[in-house]
């Protein structure tokens, strides 16, 4: 995991180029089921996105904290 917030039990992965492999594909998605089993939310991003997108980016993490965490 490349970030992680305990009191929103919120997971978010940023991903790289070997992500998109099939053999990192699996792995990855396997991985989220086992974090999805200890109630955590996972959420991924491409490098891409967080170059070209990152206000965007920032929005959708502010949006799953908030949807996660009473204030």
């Amino acid at each position: 995991m490349d970030f992680y917030c305990a009191k929103a039990r919120l997971v978010i992965e940023l991903d790289g180029g070997g992500h998109y492999e099939q053999q990192q594909i699996i792995k990855d998605r396997n991985r989220t089921k086992e974090l999805e089993k200890m109630n955590l939310t996972v959420i991924r991003f491409c490098n891409s996105d967080i170059d070209k997108k990152f206000y965007e980016v920032c929005e959708n993490i502010d949006k799953a904290v908030k949807s996660r965490v009473d204030f």
